[in-house]
């Protein structure tokens, strides 16, 4: 039985780069790579970093190992990539949320709860967040990841702060509330009820912190 290998370990060198050009089926297209990078996503979505082994990211895709450093210089980079995309997908999401002024600030927050409790339902609560996974794992991970972790939640922050700041000016939050403590404090909750919805397979704690923390804001 092979043995899992660790999208970044630290256990096992890797494998010398071939010289020259990569095979031909690898020339001419990133499908394979983004392949790659949304298997990686799924796998630490659900699983986290240290359950994940990098030979079952390339079965799913159909890659043969020795062609995964065709595609990503190192299994470190290959993590460090899977942070940005993930990070650039839930941006995104936030910002067509946040930013949608079709809707007042609180009814953008209502429905960021209720698309983010819609989408860990569809998957039966088995995915949760890629980057708080991996902040809890970070005794295990490459050092260059923690910095870069921090940075993803701070660009978090500062979108549901700009929200909330935009809530105050409509008067739907006491201007008493600073707005960026307050968002800082809603993702160190949130990734919490994410956890504990995957813990227990249901809603439950995202409605739960959810009615809390509207409850805690609202005027």
């Amino acid at each position: 039985m092979n043995k899992a290998v660790h999208i970044e370990d630290g256990s096992e060198p890797a494998p010398k780069k071939r010289r020259g050009r990569p095979p031909k089926h690898l020339v001419g297209t990133n499908e394979t790579r983004r392949d790659l990078i949304r298997a990686g996503v799924v796998s630490l979505t659900e699983k986290g970093f240290a359950s994940t082994g990098l030979d079952e990211v390339l079965k799913k895709v159909g890659v043969p190992k020795g062609s995964f450093y065709h595609y990503f210089e190192s299994k470190e980079a290959f993590g460090l990539t899977l942070i940005h995309e993930y990070d650039e997908f839930f941006v995104r999401r936030l910002d067509r949320i946040f930013l949608d002024d079709s809707l007042s600030p609180l009814e953008r927050l209502h429905r960021f709860f209720k698309e983010s409790r819609d989408g860990m339902a569809r998957y039966d609560f088995n995915r949760g967040c890629l980057i708080g996974n991996l902040g809890q794992e970070m005794s295990v991970l490459p050092t260059s990841y923690r910095q870069r972790l921090i940075d993803v939640f701070t660009g978090w922050e500062s979108r549901l702060a700009n929200c909330l700041r935009e809530a105050q000016d409509a008067g739907e939050v006491p201007s008493s509330i600073d707005c960026q403590a307050t968002a800082e404090a809603f993702w160190i909750g949130w990734e919490g009820a994410v956890l504990r919805a995957k813990l227990e397979r249901n809603a439950r704690p995202l409605d739960r912190f959810a009615e809390a923390f509207l409850t805690l804001i609202r005027v």
